[in-house]
């Protein structure tokens, strides 16, 4: 679907940068064709000096955005969510990452959280890329407590997993 949404701005390499920024950060673009964030509206000059392209561009695309039905559909109804990877030091949390081999296969995040489970560490939040926005997926999961080298090996050696880190 990535892919199919960047399509339509093949010809704009500044369109599809404004386009993956809004993907990546759950921006949403309103009926009045502001980008938003929940109720707070992010100034199109904010976004175009973050990516280092005219205003206009932003504009633009927001108006693409509203005039295809598909692109509005998305983009009026996407939100953010917020993350504590970033907070991890600081809340004194751990983030074990994850990368498969194949992200869409069925049943990754069932059973890593279910090591986890058996090993009775609680989980704080879990993240997973889409395959489908990003070359290289990850599953993030974000705990209070210290992982065991036998659990980091146990999740290592599932099949499906290329790298395990924290």
């Amino acid at each position: 679907m990535f892919d199919e949404i960047l399509e339509k701005f093949e010809g704009s390499p500044s369109q599809q940068a404004v386009i993956r920024l809004f993907l990546e950060r759950g921006f949403s673009v309103n009926e009045e064709g502001r980008v938003v964030s929940g109720g707070i509206e992010i100034p199109y000059t904010g976004i175009a000096r973050e990516l280092d392209v005219d205003r206009r561009v932003v504009d633009s695309t927001t108006d693409a955005i509203l005039a295809d039905p598909e692109l509005k559909r998305i983009f009026t109804n996407i939100s953010s969510v917020p993350s504590l990877m970033d907070l991890a030091p600081v809340l004194d949390l751990t983030v074990l990452t994850i990368e498969v081999a194949a992200a869409d296969e069925a049943g990754i995040v069932a059973e890593v959280t279910g090591i986890l489970a058996d090993h009775e560490i609680s989980i704080r939040q879990v993240l997973s890329e889409d395959p489908e926005f990003t070359d290289d997926p990850k599953l993030y999961v974000i705990t209070d407590a210290d992982l065991s080298g036998d659990l980091l090996v146990e999740i290592r050696d599932l099949e499906y997993v290329r790298r395990v880190g924290f």
